[in-house]
């Protein structure tokens, strides 16, 4: 963070010193909630979880070189205590981005924020400094915190927004007001608690609506819901994807042999090829988003092309690809599923197969609401569409229904099984997997599927040492 005292601080969060002897020291270090995070310099915000209560760590936090805690009552160490930790926090981010001068970019979207965050950062951090969302720390906690981690370097803040509701959007860009603000694609993620596509819409619409007259809002033009939102800003309107009228848009695409894709980027203010290191052709379309956002901010075709080529994956368990030694490849994508990113990934598992023996790990998409079991029963349908050689559906319910719509699509038999749980699904593929395997594992992070493949790669170590 950049350097504040805590009397600063005090005065900005509006809280009240406690145990504090020279409120002019500085918080110099990083503001963090973990306690196992806290190091000389830091500012420790303590949050009463139901199992876990930050203020009983307090002590343990200043031996470790903390200067203050942010709390909400006092700790018995220095401390700066107010009504409500959370929005001291955000006020102490708003405060923090206002003083930076630094310019803010917002995404959100149904299905590929993390991913696509992760390709803008690697973009712009070819231009100047960049901070950016760390995993999927996309919250009303998780943003301030990315906030605060800026410094006076900084010259672009890359920030992912989630919401699991109307308002959530328009809070988040409240703390954090971008100047460009992108929103990705209006699916059925977290469609049981929204309502409907509809209901998604408005709220992912209110990143634009925040943006100011001189900011930028990169809409898909490939998504009628967000290309709608043109009409709810007062900031120019960048249209990017496969879409002729897009103002940035890809041609030529195609699926090297091993799955990863390859286009033609056209910008304004040029064109140029494109071959990725990611996996799947649904990274086309977040390519292209990084991009509209990198060409507003400046820079060329060339080096928006050069960088989209080498970027790489930086959030874990995103389609992670790796080979093991016996030649089977392991897909870990378990990081989480909706509908949009589970066909995605099938459709990347089909490409990747390429002649070899394929397999789909799947596991329950959570929060669907009304719409659970046609969505399950649709993948499991499309599972038999792309030809994946094998399904294995893991856990309950919803698992059932995976099962079932690829055994109704297509007489699958023993091509679909249905087993209870992680451990059962690796004892499975354990004794029937064979050299050459291209294995997809994918479920909502509750189903905790990374286990999978997790174990899958262990085995295929061990049994590299076995031959030796």
């Amino acid at each position: 963070m950049i350097a504040l005292s805590l009397a600063e601080i005090a005065a900005v969060v509006g809280g009240q010193t406690y145990d504090i002897p020279d409120p002019s020291v500085q918080v110099t270090g990083p503001v963090v909630r973990d306690s196992r995070e806290a190091e000389p310099g830091s500012l420790f915000v303590a949050f009463a979880g139901e199992r876990v209560d930050g203020h009983d760590f307090a002590p343990q936090v200043t031996r470790a070189g903390a200067v203050a805690v942010l709390a909400s009552r006092p700790v018995g160490v220095p401390a700066i205590v107010v009504e409500d930790v959370q929005a001291a926090l955000g006020a102490l981010a708003r405060h923090v981005v206002t003083r930076l001068g630094a310019t803010l970019v917002g995404l959100t979207g149904s299905a590929g924020k993390t991913s696509t965050k992760d390709l803008i950062a690697q973009v712009l951090q070819r231009k100047a400094p960049t901070v950016f969302t760390p995993g999927s720390l996309n919250n009303e906690i998780g943003l301030p915190l990315t906030a605060l981690s800026a410094t006076e370097e900084t010259k672009f803040l890359v920030l992912e927004m989630g919401a699991r509701g109307v308002g959530h959007i328009r809070y988040l860009a409240g703390l954090t007001p971008p100047r460009i603000g992108l929103v990705l694609n209006v699916g059925t993620a977290h469609i049981g608690e929204f309502g409907g596509r509809e209901q998604i819409a408005e709220a992912k619409g209110e990143l634009v609506e925040s943006l100011p007259e001189d900011g930028a809002a990169i809409l898909n033009a490939d998504d009628p819901l967000v290309r709608a939102m043109a009409s709810r800003t007062k900031a120019k309107v960048v249209l990017f994807g496969e879409s002729a009228e897009a103002d940035v848009r890809a041609e030529n695409v195609r699926l090297t042999d091993s799955g990863q894709p390859s286009f033609r980027l056209h910008t304004p203010s040029g064109a140029s090829d494109v071959t990725m290191r990611l996996y799947g052709e649904h990274h086309v379309s977040n390519a292209l988003a990084a991009a509209a956002v990198a060409h507003e901010l400046g820079m060329s075709a060339n080096e928006i092309a050069t960088a989209l080529s080498e970027a790489g994956s930086l959030s874990r368990w995103r389609m992670e690809v790796t080979e093991r030694p016996d030649g089977v490849t392991i897909v870990n994508d378990a990081y989480n599923a909706n509908p949009e990113s589970m066909r995605a990934a099938l459709r990347a598992l089909a490409a990747m197969g390429n002649g070899r023996r394929t397999w789909a790990v799947l596991g329950k998409m959570a929060e669907l609401g009304d719409e659970s079991l046609a969505e399950h029963d649709a993948v499991g349908r499309l599972a038999v569409r792309l030809n994946v050689s094998k399904l294995v559906a893991v856990g309950g319910r919803e698992a059932s229904w995976l099962q079932l719509g690829a055994y109704n699509e297509g007489s699958w038999g023993e091509e679909s099984v249905h087993v209870s749980d992680a451990q059962a699904a690796v004892d499975l593929l354990s004794s029937e997997l064979r050299p050459g395997d291209v294995v997809l594992v994918k479920a909502s992070r509750s189903v905790g599927l990374e286990s999978v493949a997790q174990a899958l790669l262990a085995a295929g170590a061990e049994g590299e040492v076995a031959a030796r």
